[in-house]
């Protein structure tokens, strides 16, 4: 390797290009070289200027080698809330994705800059108690990532560099489980350790539960860190079943979209923890935690109990849960069978019982704003017979996903714009890869 820093990230990058190819697809490979170029050289940058020295003893802390590592978002392709009731979901990483190149530190500091904050991310790794006032902060993931390899009885390793993310907040693809697991893999390989992907998802959950402050579950940690398109089983929350199904919907002429609808989800989380709740509610009633193990023969068995005790939306919910955690068996065997036919009807299903059933488009405390049934009405006029729609993700406001033949897309791309602004609409393409240090 050369020896002139500045020029060391442009050769790693350049022996990366079949990776890159792999991880971005071949046509945008030379711009992923591009990316990662400029994180190097910015890096290495950084390290000439010193901002990688102890700024007690004035000495160097780093030797100058860069490490490179990536992490998937995700999409979610079934099971619309039912994992928090041990349920099933499909869901799939993304090539767009989160990035750093990374220079390990021999002081267990870290200094990170990330895209768009004139102010690095600083933490000290000799102190792993959380921090009331990190949470909520890329501080607090990093303390939480370290103090889960801690707990391995790994040795976190501190590190200078920088970290630049295509997944954008609020797109619904999971911009922070995709900064958790690139967290994970780059402090994981600086300890030295080979850590499974479903560890490593475990690892982001717990920094962001125990450290962040956000009770999210385990499903998009795991898409990220898994790769492909995934079937997770949550029978068992603790040690989740996945299975991987490589799938390529662009191969079979179709896209897959996301359409970033807006809103705000400020003041939605009465709407967002209404779900579980109600749903354990009728659990409760048949003297268990989850609906996980019930049917819908009992539920409507016992409807006129539920409905005066848990309330008509409650009942409801229970039984999307129960149709939707068995979609998601026939929307994997869909795949599995290269059936894209059967699966887009089972998409189109599982959407229409999120908006009957589940009633997560809009939020009953200001109904004038219904931005999600408008995409989807949109969709179902435009492309008909020829593909499917449904909420993507938590609901109430944000992005519903859709899938059409690729000759298509240019037209419902204006047909979105006009209702949702410029760049509404994000294509999709399913990464196979997980995260992993690329170089």
């Amino acid at each position: 390797m050369p020896e002139n820093k500045e020029s060391r990230g442009r050769f790693a990058a350049k022996t990366a290009r079949k990776t890159l190819a792999e991880l971005y697809g071949a046509s945008r490979a030379e711009s992923a070289v591009i990316r990662y170029e400029r994180l190097a050289e910015q890096v290495s940058r950084d390290l000439a200027q010193g901002l990688a020295r102890d700024t007690a003893s004035g000495g160097p802390v780093s030797d100058g080698e860069l490490r490179f590592y990536s992490a998937p978002g995700r999409t979610e392709l079934g099971g619309n809330h039912t994992d928090h009731n041990r349920g099933r979901v499909l869901c799939a990483a993304v090539r767009l994705d989160a990035v750093a190149c990374l220079s390990p530190r021999s002081d267990g500091r870290v200094r990170l800059f990330s895209e768009g904050y004139p102010r690095p991310i600083e933490v000290d790794l000799s102190k792993l108690e959380p921090r009331a006032d990190e949470r909520g902060t890329t501080e607090a993931l990093i303390r939480g990532v370290a103090r889960a390899l801690a707990d391995r009885g790994l040795a976190p390793r501190g590190f200078s560099g920088r970290m630049h993310s295509l997944v954008l907040p609020g797109s619904g693809l999971s911009s922070s489980a995709a900064i958790e697991v690139l967290l994970g893999t780059a402090m994981a390989d600086m300890a030295g350790a080979e850590i499974s992907p479903l560890d490593i998802a475990k690892i982001g959950q717990f920094a962001e539960n125990v450290y962040f402050g956000k009770p999210c579950g385990l499903m998009d940690q795991a898409a990220s860190a898994v790769g492909g398109v995934v079937a997770i089983d949550f029978a068992d929350p603790s040690d989740p079943e996945l299975r991987r199904i490589d799938y390529d919907f662009e191969a079979e002429g179709y896209a897959l979209v996301v359409v970033n609808t807006g809103g705000s989800h400020a003041d939605l989380t009465a709407d967002y923890a209404a779900i579980p709740a109600e749903m354990r509610s009728v659990a409760g009633l048949f003297g268990a935690s989850e609906l996980r193990g019930l049917d819908a023969e009992r539920i409507v068995a016992r409807g006129p109990e539920i409905r005066s005790s848990c309330g008509d939306r409650a009942f409801l919910r229970a039984l999307h849960f129960l149709g939707d955690n068995e979609r998601v068996v026939r929307m994997a065997e869909a795949l599995e069978a290269d059936d894209l036919g059967a699966y887009l009807k089972l998409v189109k299903k599982s959407g229409d019982s999120s908006w009957r059933l589940l009633q997560n488009l809009y939020s009953s405390e200001n109904p004038s704003e219904q931005g999600l049934p408008v995409a989807l009405a949109l969709s179902a006029d435009f492309i008909g017979k020829k593909g499917a729609w449904r909420v993507h993700g938590g609901g109430f406001a944000g992005t519903i996903q859709a899938y059409l033949p690729k000759k298509l897309l240019p037209g419902y791309v204006e047909l979105m714009e006009r209702y949702f602004g410029s760049g509404c609409v994000i294509p999709l393409a399913v990464r196979r890869r997980g995260a992993l240090r690329v170089l």
